[in-house]
Parts: structure tokens; C-alpha cells; sequence
């Protein structure tokens, strides 16, 4: 048996644990990234990584982060993985689920038309517009890249002349503004890891600052987590229809919402405080998915 690991970099930590649990299986594990791939049609194979036919050689496939590309490049891998998954190739997590837990727009709306709890958030591509969400916001948001991760290019403002400032720019730049309440939350906030109809692991992540991404500093620290946030975490990634993710969770002054959810989440902050093999936990629900 193989089992693809599409991924950028097949030396990195996730990757790496990943190689590791497969060969704990007797799975033999083959790296490749979407910059390798010819897509063929009409005339086979179909698709392939040099000289591997990935739908005859593998037996299912796992996608870590896409990564940067134009929207040639991004629309291509996204429609090469359609294209396999309509073969009958196990992907996890299926290309649907990636294009809508990496819109915040498109994941939040759906989050909302299936009674899960959001923070109240705008989304326009007019600067005007958007300062008027400003004050209806309460003149505290957090403004977010569409498509983004990590933390990376949110920014706080509180400031209605910084607001327009910043408006401006990223509509000049043709940028979408997407304007979130902001929500106090004491610098935490929590990670749950679901894998099928269940969290495996959960953490709290603590900061020095608004911002909770490990990957800027963040202290993850061990949590169980209520039954109730175990149950929203597992509801938000069926209706995203992800196998594999990361929820994150903040519980502000109203109760819980989900801020995010992410469908190629690392886990090496996490694996640091809990017990579980959470690279093991992956394998065995593919392995158990191709038995099904």
C-alpha cells in the first residue's frame, strides 16, 4: 500500500510525523508537491509524479498547506484535486473542504446558516462601506485577509482615521475588507483537533497580545475540553465537511464562537501537551476509511 503526502517541503515536522506513522503501518509514504504534477487528458496517465500514476499507485492521498501561487496556479492544484478525487481517490480533506474552510467569508456563512456561533463580521469591497461596518462593529474589529493564515495580516484598529487609511490602501490594492468584532478574550483561545466524529486533542493557546497563533508566540498549554466545545468543534467541521482540522474556538463574554477553521492544520504545538500520536491517529482514520 502507498499513500501520497502532497506537501511542499516532505522534510517538514508534520511531514515528517506523518512518514513516520505510515511506516509504523507498513504504508509506504511518497512525498511530492503540486509543482511536480502533470495532469493529463486524453491520454494517460491521468495524472502523475514522476513516474508514479497516482491514481493506480496510491491508494489515497493527504494535502498539506497548498501554499502561495497565482490563481492560475492555486485554480489548477484545486481542480487537479477535484479531478482525482471524481476517480475515486481518497483525499484527505476532500477539495471542497479545503476551498471553504480557506475562505473566512465563505466557512463563516455557513457556520451561521447551521446555528454555530461567529462573531459578528463584515465583508466589502468598498473602503466607504466598510467604515460604515466600522462603527457598526463598535469601532473595535480586527480587519483579516479573505485567504490567510497564521495570523498573518490581521491587524486591530480602534481608530476611525486609521480605519480609513487602511481601507483605502487595501481596496486600492484591490483587496477584500473583511471586518470582525473584536472580542475580548484575555490573549486565548482554544485549538481543538477533530479527526472524523471526534476532537483527539485540544489545547488552550495563551499570548502576550490579541493575537493567539503559536507561530507568533503563543504558549500551548494541555485542555480537556467540555463536552459541549468538543461537540461545536466536531459540528463545524462536518458542515465544512473536513476529516481532518483544526477548530479554533474563543470564548468571549456571550459564549463560545468559532473564529476559523483550518483544513491543513499543523499539530506540533499541540503535540507538545497532550499524549496522543496525533500523526498516528491520521493514519489509522485513513487506513480505517479505505477499509469502509
Amino acid at each position: 500500500m502507498k499513500i501520497g503526502i502532497m506537501t511542499r517541503d516532505g522534510n517538514g515536522w508534520c511531514s515528517t510525523q506523518l512518514r513516520k506513522a505510515l511506516d509504523k503501518k507498513n504504508v509506504t509514504p511518497i512525498c511530492f508537491s503540486y509543482r511536480q504534477i502533470i495532469g493529463r487528458i486524453n491520454y494517460t496517465p491521468e495524472a502523475s509524479v514522476n513516474k508514479i500514476d497516482i491514481l493506480q499507485d496510491l491508494d489515497a492521498l493527504i494535502t498539506r498547506p497548498i501554499g502561495r501561487g497565482s490563481l492560475e496556479e492555486i485554480i489548477f492544484r484545486m481542480n487537479l484535486l477535484h479531478k482525482l478525487e471524481r476517480s475515486g481517490l481518497l483525499i484527505i480533506n476532500p477539495p471542497l473542504a479545503i476551498e471553504r474552510s480557506v475562505d473566512k467569508y465563505c466557512s463563516l456563512t455557513l457556520f451561521q446558516e447551521h446555528n454555530i456561533p461567529v462573531p459578528r463580521t463584515a465583508v466589502t469591497e468598498s473602503h466607504d462601506e466598510a467604515l460604515k461596518c466600522f462603527h457598526e462593529l463598535g469601532e473595535d474589529v480586527i480587519v483579516k485577509p479573505v485567504f490567510g493564515s497564521r495570523g498573518v495580516g490581521a491587524t486591530r484598529i480602534t481608530d476611525p482615521d486609521i480605519a480609513a487609511r487602511v481601507f483605502r490602501t487595501i481596496t486600492f490594492h484591490h483587496g477584500v475588507l473583511y471586518l470582525q468584532e473584536f472580542i475580548p478574550h484575555k490573549n486565548s483561545d482554544i485549538r481543538a483537533f477533530v479527526i472524523g466524529d471526534r476532537v483527539i486533542a485540544s489545547m488552550h493557546r495563551i499570548a502576550k497580545n490579541w493575537k493567539t497563533n503559536v507561530s507568533l508566540g503563543a504558549k500551548p498549554v494541555s485542555l480537556n475540553l467540555p463536552t459541549e466545545l468538543e461537540s461545536l468543534a466536531v459540528k463545524a467541521a462536518k458542515v465544512i465537511g473536513c476529516k481532518v482540522t483544526g477548530v479554533d474556538i474563543m470564548e468571549g463574554p456571550e459564549g463560545p464562537v468559532i473564529i476559523e477553521i483550518n483544513s491543513q492544520p499543523g499539530w506540533r504545538g499541540l503535540q507538545s501537551v497532550t499524549k496522543t500520536v496525533i500523526a498516528d491517529e491520521i493514519i489509522s482514520y485513513i487506513l480505517s476509511e479505505l477499509k469502509a
